[in-house]
């Protein structure tokens, strides 16, 4: 489905899409670490909470008009959890929000643990979400709004995300990405797990959004007041971070690490780090040995 041809917008009013990281294994392993070195050990998914439903109640004391999307990423499923154009008083709105997002959340995470098999056994703060598709329904409910009518709030896209990158889900997570690229939408990143994900420094740059680590968790609140609660018209009148390094290596699709240089398949373009005569994503194969190991351009057909 392509974009919406014309976007006129309301320069202060916002439609943000919140991704909210529900993974129950990387909470899990979060609150189990303890005392140890784990970076968001003291971060428990109460506390990530007791951040998180103030600063949606902010977005929408800030103007009246503004809206606020919220989207759980499962380790399974993704689906809408509260949206505030539901209400039309304000007042209902932000007196909905922190018992409207606890019910429905705590229903979300019971539903999409209950559908994964064997999962218990792979239990730790590995498993990856679903990032491609929130991000998905983010856009599907971006592109309905803005076909709702000439004049609508400006979009953007909010990430907080805990668990590692999903490496099966590179391509997916890319597409995505340059959708709302096409469709303007910036995507903002708050990483708050243990390592910085590739993923979201590549979409945060790519559609000039802001991508950010807190270094501390504890005053996790204020970083998301100070740096993603302003409207993009605002943002030219603020000093907010600017990227230092993205990580633009992809991550190979046989044994899911980043890799500087490896081979990729001409019909459905996942990558593998190691030379293989047949594409286990598409079923296609090569007819071209492997390269000599000092080439300086390994791809396949």
């Amino acid at each position: 489905m392509a974009s919406a041809p014309s976007k006129l917008y309301s320069d202060d009013v916002s439609l943000v899409a919140v991704l909210l990281d529900v993974n129950p294994f990387f909470w899990a392993a979060s609150a189990g670490a303890g005392g140890g070195n784990h970076t968001a050990a003291a971060l428990t998914f109460a506390k990530f909470l007791d951040h998180v439903i103030p600063f949606l109640n902010s977005l929408l004391l800030m103007n009246q008009l503004n809206q606020v999307v919220l989207i759980a990423t499962g380790i399974n499923s993704c689906g809408y959890i509260y949206d505030s154009g539901s209400s039309l008083d304000v007042s209902d709105k932000v007196s909905e929000v922190s018992s409207e997002v606890l019910r429905r959340l705590g229903e979300f995470v019971y539903k999409d643990r209950r559908v994964v098999k064997g999962a218990e056994s792979a239990m730790g703060s590995n498993v990856t979400s679903l990032l491609s598709g929130s991000l998905s329904l983010a856009l599907c409910y971006i592109q309905k709004v803005f076909r709702s009518g000439a004049i609508h709030p400006q979009p953007r896209i909010l990430c907080l995300q805990a668990s590692p990158d999903g490496p099966e889900q590179y391509v997916a997570v890319m597409n995505a990405i340059f959708s709302a690229q096409r469709s303007m939408v910036p995507i903002d990143s708050c990483v708050v797990g243990v390592q910085h994900s590739a993923f979201l420094q590549q979409a945060s740059y790519i559609t000039g959004g802001i991508y950010l680590k807190p270094p501390q968790l504890d005053g996790l609140f204020q970083y998301l007041a100070a740096v993603f609660a302003a409207d993009l018209q605002s943002r030219c009148f603020l000093q907010l971070p600017k990227p230092t390094g993205v990580d633009f290596r992809a991550s190979c699709f046989c044994h899911k690490k980043t890799i500087d240089m490896g081979y990729v398949c001409s019909i459905c373009l996942s990558i593998f780090c190691q030379h293989h005569r047949k594409c286990s994503t598409c079923g296609s194969e090569f007819n071209q040995a492997p390269l000599p190991t000092n080439s300086t351009s390994e791809t396949m057909r």
